[in-house]
């Protein structure tokens, strides 16, 4: 099996090295527009060679594409453009009910498997992959009535292969509960992040006195805004909505502040502690 990834970041290179070390891929490509990322997954070994986009997807087997949400839009058309019946396309975006409006029509849809593996870190780039990333973690297939049984079968053993259970979602399902779930989660981090350095200046103070539970909350804040401004674009109405719920939320805590309303704010936070009953 040949492996064609476009986008050598963090999960791109992670789906390198890891379907390499597990027998998935016996050959991996990459394909990148930045050629220092090329070198730096080469030196690391996440891939086997580097070729242009028309190259690469001559060879491959499987095309894993994982740019940027808004690359997708204009490379996934051309990618399957070029795919014969033989061939498998993959992507790992965030956002999944725009890319996939757009493709409705083109003659090839049917080897596409809209993909979402749920796994990723704070940080970037290849030197960021990691060989276990995806390991317990969940993959959402969507819209897969879509896409053609075998294309279905690959994509599916492909994460099964790197460790991941499977879950399916209809794109607009997919992506207001990602909204919910995952990218609020991270405009919180940005949000706290810039409260704090608002608020204290001395940088040091923030390294000293910071504990584990701020390092965690903010720990998303250091995700990159290539990545994140393509995400908030495309699903904006979902994530306006259930930030309109976090300000209510937070609202509602200082006001109980203001009132000194401590019986109030203790139900709430016991309310919240209702959470660990769903994450363990």
């Amino acid at each position: 099996m040949t492996l064609t990834i476009v986008g050598i970041g963090l999960i791109g290179g992670s789906l390198g090295i890891t379907l390499k070390e597990n027998g998935f891929a016996t050959r991996v490509i990459g394909v990148d527009a930045k050629p220092e990322n090329l070198h730096k997954a080469t030196r690391r070994r996440l891939i086997d060679a580097e070729m242009s986009l028309a190259e690469g997807v001559a060879v491959a087997d499987v095309i894993i594409l994982a740019t940027p949400v808004d690359a997708m839009r204009k490379l996934l058309p051309e990618i399957l453009d070029r795919v014969g019946d033989h061939q498998t396309v993959v992507d790992v975006g965030s956002t999944k009910e725009l890319l996939l409006t757009e493709l409705e029509g083109h003659p090839n849809r049917g080897r596409f498997v809209a993909c979402h593996p749920m796994a990723g870190t704070e940080f970037s780039g290849p030197e960021a992959a990691l060989p276990n990333l995806f390991a317990g973690k969940m993959c959402v297939i969507v819209d897969g009535d879509e896409s053609a049984p075998d294309a279905l079968d690959t994509a599916r053993r492909l994460f099964k292969s790197a460790g991941m259970t499977l879950s399916r979602l209809d794109r607009q399902a997919h992506d207001l509960h990602c909204a919910y779930v995952s990218h609020i989660s991270h405009i919180a981090s940005f949000a706290l992040a810039l409260t704090v350095l608002e608020k204290e200046k001395d940088e040091q103070r923030i390294f000293d006195l910071a504990s584990s539970g701020f390092g965690s909350t903010v720990r998303l804040a250091k995700s990159s805004a290539d990545m994140w401004i393509p995400i908030f674009r495309q699903n904006r109405d979902n994530v306006l909505d259930v930030l309109d719920e976090h300000i209510e939320q937070l609202s509602r805590f200082r006001t109980q502040l203001i009132k000194r309303d401590f019986d109030g704010f203790y139900e709430r936070i016991e309310r919240a502690n209702e959470i660990s009953k769903i994450l363990q």
